[in-house]
Order: structure tokens, then C-alpha cells, then sequence
């Protein structure tokens, strides 16, 4: 043997030695003399796992099965073990990743100078924050002044660590439920959406059977689609994939979805990532429309949400004038249905880091979002933010265990601010990602009275099962929700109608539905701190008139008012609901002018139309009084439209004091019903 032979082998014992005195065995025959067969079928899966794991993040996910079997052979393979932690900590269950990480360290200490980097993120998905610190810490100290992203990384994963400690001591108090095997299947199912009464859910799945059965090359994984499932009574009935036109051979997945769930906003992979909306017509949805080019751009827009009025889109774009990489925008439909150009929200929202999945509650004025930046226990956190006085409040943490150090995106609420919904990848979970529903259970009771017996109330905080106090309500959402089913007064048949919500302050028409062609049902919802008209209108029917003062301080109510639309025929009669005096006066307050300006249009449609307007009130006061203030009320009507050019001789005013009620006279309320003007066709 020469000498150089004779050094080489010396290397490649001296090599064997160190690696069993470490324990990290290689696949090698010398190591494994009687399993020649078993150890080829582990390296053949082995280097199966490694041409998926070469891909990077895409294929991680596709190398587990493969890695797996061949450290079922050889458990104590240190790059092994560390190429499974990663591939957990990429892909789904990141939790799974630490043994792995733990033993390859163990076995090889110097395997990768990025290990304490991968441990310290991994103990920070499992909570252990003052493990994951350390771990980081020491990554901290291998890194020079030349790398000065990976020190802002390492710096920014232990403030996190130091939020997570703080918000895991004081949880918030809510259940997080999984919505249920009705839904979520072992595939991911994503990105929620729901209507404001929660009786619809849109969802984004990648499940077999996809529109077009494509497959995504890069994930391995079906392409995704749109699909929607209805609450029955609490329970979601099994899922239907919308097929065309929304979903196509690509990918389609849900964003954004109206109050009134008529309106469904969907991104599709297309120039970058673009927004697009479909309209429901009746049971069938509308071809998909690209939202236009002062929303799109041939930057990344990946997430929207509809104002309730639907005056209003506000959408995430990772386009130059981003404060980070992607910051939310708002942009304001005109008159005319145009979107004007996008502002970006600023920084009390936008932070150099990503924000994203936002959501715009009925209530008008509360965001939800989440935010890589601002105060996160890691990855994506979901924020609330409120806008008052003109300005957005600092936004705040939705606390633990809705958040967690991994991403938690898209969440929504539904109207009353009880639920809301959102996919997280879970212990509990029926696949990978699976939606969840998370019940806000308000402040905690303080307790009166103490016992060693409890029962669990939230995931964290214990309530006695003694405690006798009264009840703390849960904070809901000062909002009204008014749905119901407009319909033909006589046929009863189901009818599409315009409905107009108008500020009665300004006269303002504010928003603008349409009840839905094949059930004729609607809902509007009417945020807090105004008085509100609500008008009902079809070509060839008299308009229907309602009246809400939703004041301030209002708490959440659901108001189901079925409207049975009147056809414009002699004798018709309808209450204005909308045509307000001062007590016991007839001068018109101006908030009666958009209801009088409705009857003017008709007038206007209908030509010939001939109106009596009637005066009517409760059975307060003499006879006379009433009498001559009803008359003087509906005269003042008259008068208006007059001095609008209407002709005097269509219109008839007549008063009839207390002699026509509505509704008893031995309440507020039915006194209330009394006071009313009303209109009736005399002549058509």
C-alpha cells in the first residue's frame, strides 16, 4: 500500500469512528452488512425523498412518505433527521418537526449552522418561547454585521417570542371549534367567507374533483376551487363546488363576499394575481369580471372585501406604493358604479412588513386583518382595527388562542360579533388546513363564591361552577340586520326588486340591492348612529316604505319584515313611513323629503296617477285638534309636491284625526303606528 492509500484509509477510519462515536450513521454497507436488501430499498426511497426535497418548499411536503421509510431503516442518519424537521417545519404540521430537528442535532452538532435557527422557530410554534430564544440567540451570535436581513429576522422571531409569552398569559376568553367532517376532508379547505346572518359559507378547497381536474405542478395537489355549504338550523350541509363560470380549469379561490351574500369576489392566478367579481342572479352566479385597473395592477392583488354599502373595496396589493410588501387599499365606487383610485390606508395600518386577508365588518367602521408586522407572536397575526372621528384606531391583537406563532389569515365575523371563521392547521384537524369556528365568550364573571370543583370554560381560563353572579354580557355589534321576502301582494309570487337605503339626515341614498330573483329574499344591513329609510320599489307596484333610527348605542337585533309589494291599481293605499313632523305640528322636517321625492317619481312614471294624501293620528287630545292637525299635515305633503310641479289637480289631501287606527291606542307603540300620513289612488 503507498502512502497516499494508506492516508486515505486512515481519513475514512478515523471518518467512521467519529461518526459512530456520535451516533450518525450514513447509509453505508459497511454499516448495515446484513441487510444489503433493506438497505437498498432505504437508500431507493431515500433519494426519492431527496429529489422532492431538492425543489425547495414546493416539494417538501411530497419528500415526508419517502424520508420516513428510509429513517424507519436508519433512524440515526443526522442529515436524515434534519431534512425531515424541514420538511415539516415548511410544509403542514411544523410541530412534528422538532424530534427531528432535536436528533439531528444530537447526532451532528455542526450538520447545518442554520440548526439553532430551525429549533429556535420550531419551539416557537410550540409555545416553548424561552427555548425557541435561546435557540435564536445562538443562531444570533454565528451571524456577522455583514448579514443584515438574517439579524432583523432573528431579532424580529424573539420580539415575537416575547408577545407570545405575554398573550399566552392572558388568553382571550373563546371556543375554537372545527366546523366538522360536513366540511373539512383530510384535503386543505380555506379562506371562509360568509354572509352577515351566517346562513351561507363560501370556502376554498383543493379536493379531488376540481373543475377541470388539474393539478398543480409544484404542490402536488389538485388546483383549487370555490365551493359553498348552508347552515341548516346549526348545521353545514355538504359542499357543492360552483362549477362554471366561477371556477374554471385554473385556480379560483374565494376572498370577499357581500353582507347580503349576493356579491362574491374570487382571485384568480392570472397577470400576477388578479380580483375579480361575480354577481348572484337568482341561483346562478355571473362570469367572473376583473375588477378594473385602478384596483388591479400588474402587481400581486390578493385579497378584498365589500364595504356593507358597497361603496367601498378594500383589497391588498403588493404594488410600489406599499409600505412593506403588501399593504391594504381602499378604493370608492362613484355615482356612476366606477372604482376611483386606490388609497393606501397608511401606517396605522400598514407596516414594513406584510399585511393581508382583510375583512370590513357590516358595522361599517371595524377591520379585521392580518399582519405580519405590528405586535405578532409569529407569522401572520389577526388585528382589529376601528375607524372613528376620521381616523383608524391602533390596531389590536386578537389575542390567544386565536392567534398563534404560526399564520392564522382570513378570518371573518359574522354580523352580531359572536362567531367568527377562519382555517388554521390543527392537532384536531380532519387534513391540513381546516376552518374553524371561533365563539367569543365576552369578559370573564367575577366570582363570588369558590370551589375546588371547575368546570372549563375557555381553552385556558377555569369559571366555578358555583359562581352566582349575574351574567356578563357579551359585547356585540351595534348593528341591525333587516332581511326578509319581497313578494307580489296578491299572486304572492317572488319578486326582484330595487331596495334603497337612504340617510334621512342627508337624504342620501346610501346604498343600493337588489332582493334576489328566485327567492325573493334580501338583507341590508344598517350600522349604528343613524336614522335610516328604507324604500322598496318595482315598475308597475306601488313603493314600500320602512323607518329604523338605529341610534348609537343600539345594541345587535335581526329584523325579518317580509315586504308584499302592491300593484299601482285604484284603491291601493301605503303608509310613508318616512315623513316626520315636530309634535304636534305639520311643518315637514326635512328628513321627509327623499320619501316625498319617491312619491314624486311615481307620480312622474304614472302620469294619470290621481292621490289622496291622508293625515291620521292617535286618539291623544280632542277630536278637533286632531282633526285640524291631521288635515294641515297632509296638506303640507300636498304643498310639497305642488311646489314640486305636480299638478294640483292629481292630488287630494284629507285629514281623519283619530278615526282610522292601525293598532291599538293603549300603547306608545301603537300611538306610534296611528301618527301616520299615508297616500291611496283615487284615479288611474
Amino acid at each position: 500500500m503507498n502512502s497516499k492509500s494508506a492516508i486515505a484509509s486512515f481519513v475514512c477510519c478515523l471518518m467512521t469512528m467519529i461518526a459512530l462515536a456520535q451516533g450518525d450513521i450514513p447509509f453505508e454497507k459497511s454499516y448495515f452488512p446484513e441487510r444489503k436488501s433493506e438497505l437498498k430499498e432505504a437508500y431507493k426511497s431515500l433519494k426519492e425523498g431527496d429529489a422532492y426535497f431538492e425543489k425547495g418548499r414546493f416539494g417538501y411536503k411530497m419528500a415526508i412518505p419517502h424520508f420516513l421509510k428510509a429513517q424507519a431503516f436508519n433512524p440515526d442518519n443526522a442529515l436524515l433527521n434534519l431534512h425531515l424537521g424541514m420538511c415539516y417545519l415548511f410544509s403542514s404540521n411544523r410541530v412534528a418537526s422538532i424530534p427531528y430537528l432535536e436528533k439531528a442535532y444530537k447526532l451532528n452538532p455542526e450538520i447545518d449552522p442554520r440548526i439553532h435557527y430551525y429549533l429556535g422557530w420550531a419551539y416557537q410554534l410550540n409555545l416553548a418561547f424561552d427555548d425557541a430564544i435561546t435557540e435564536f440567540r445562538k443562531y444570533q451570535s454565528q451571524l456577522s454585521s455583514d448579514e443584515p436581513d438574517l439579524l432583523k429576522l432573528v431579532v424580529k422571531h424573539v420580539e415575537e417570542c416575547e408577545v407570545g409569552k405575554q398573550l399566552v398569559q392572558e388568553p382571550v376568553r373563546a371556543f375554537i371549534d372545527n366546523v366538522g367532517p360536513t366540511i373539512n376532508k383530510a384535503t386543505p379547505e380555506y379562506g371562509p367567507v360568509i354572509s352577515a346572518d351566517e346562513s351561507v359559507m363560501y370556502f376554498t378547497s383543493r379536493r379531488e374533483g376540481t373543475t377541470g381536474g388539474g393539478m398543480d405542478e409544484n404542490l402536488f395537489e389538485p388546483f383549487e376551487d370555490v365551493y359553498v355549504s348552508y347552515n341548516r338550523g346549526g348545521d353545514w350541509s355538504d359542499p357543492v363546488n360552483l362549477g362554471s363560470p366561477v371556477n374554471s380549469d385554473d385556480h379560483d379561490a374565494n376572498v370577499g363576499l357581500s353582507p347580503d351574500g349576493q356579491w362574491l369576489l374570487i382571485y384568480k392566478d392570472e397577470n400576477d394575481g388578479d380580483l375579480f367579481e361575480c354577481e348572484l342572479k337568482g341561483e346562478e352566479w355571473s362570469k367572473p369580471q376583473r375588477l378594473p385597473k385602478t384596483i388591479n395592477t400588474d402587481y400581486h392583488e390578493s385579497s378584498a372585501s365589500i364595504s356593507y354599502d358597497g361603496r367601498k373595496i378594500y383589497f391588498v396589493s403588493d404594488r410600489p406604493d406599499s409600505r412593506g410588501g403588501r399593504d391594504i387599499f381602499v378604493s370608492t365606487r362613484d355615482s356612476k358604479g366606477r372604482w376611483g383610485e386606490a388609497k393606501n390606508l397608511g401606517p396605522t395600518i400598514n407596516t414594513p412588513y406584510d399585511e393581508e386577508a382583510v375583512f370590513m365588518h357590516p358595522d361599517g367602521k371595524t377591520m379585521y386583518f392580518s399582519s405580519k408586522g405590528h405586535k405578532t407572536m409569529g407569522g401572520y397575526d389577526i388585528f382589529k382595527t376601528v375607524f372613528e372621528n376620521g381616523s383608524w384606531s391602533e390596531p389590536e391583537n386578537m389575542g390567544y388562542p386565536i392567534n398563534t406563532p404560526d399564520d392564522d389569515v382570513f378570518f371573518v365575523v359574522s354580523a352580531n360579533g359572536r362567531h367568527g371563521y377562519y382555517a388554521s392547521f390543527r392537532t384536531d384537524g380532519y387534513g391540513e388546513k381546516d376552518i374553524y369556528k371561533v365563539t367569543m365568550l365576552g369578559p370573564e364573571k367575577p366570582l363570588l363564591l369558590s370551589t375546588e370543583d371547575y368546570m372549563i370554560a375557555s381553552v385556558a381560563k377555569p369559571v366555578s361552577e358555583k359562581a352566582i353572579e349575574p351574567s356578563v354580557p357579551v359585547s356585540q355589534a351595534s348593528i341591525t340586520l333587516l332581511k326578509g321576502v319581497v313578494t307580489d301582494a296578491v299572486t304572492k309570487a317572488i319578486l326582484e326588486a330595487a331596495i334603497e337605503i337612504v340617510d334621512n339626515e342627508t337624504g342620501e341614498v346610501i346604498a343600493g340591492f337588489l332582493s334576489n330573483s328566485k327567492t325573493g329574499k334580501y338583507l341590508v344591513t344598517l350600522p349604528s348612529g343613524k336614522n335610516y329609510g328604507i324604500a322598496v320599489k318595482k315598475e308597475g307596484y306601488l313603493f314600500h316604505s320602512e323607518n329604523f333610527d338605529v341610534t348609537a348605542l343600539a345594541a345587535y337585533q335581526e329584523v325579518v319584515k317580509d315586504i308584499a309589494l302592491k300593484n299601482v291599481a285604484v284603491g291601493s293605499k301605503i303608509v310613508l313611513k318616512n315623513i316626520f313632523f315636530d309634535t304636534d305640528k305639520a311643518v315637514l322636517r326635512h328628513e321627509s323629503f327623499a320619501e316625498i321625492d319617491r312619491l314624486m317619481k311615481l307620480l312622474n312614471d304614472v302620469p294619470d296617477l290621481k292621490i289622496e294624501i291622508s293625515g291620521h293620528t292617535d286618539n291623544t287630545g280632542s277630536a278637533t285638534h286632531n282633526q285640524t292637525l291631521s288635515e294641515e299635515r297632509a296638506q303640507s305633503v300636498v304643498q310639497y309636491l305642488i311646489s314640486k310641479g305636480i299638478s294640483s289637480q292629481r292630488l287630494v289631501f284629507k285629514g281623519y284625526g283619530k278615526d282610522q287606527p292601525i293598532a291599538g291606542n293603549d300603547s306608545e307603540e301603537g300611538r306610534q303606528m296611528n301618527r301616520r300620513t299615508e297616500f291611496k289612488i283615487l284615479e288611474k
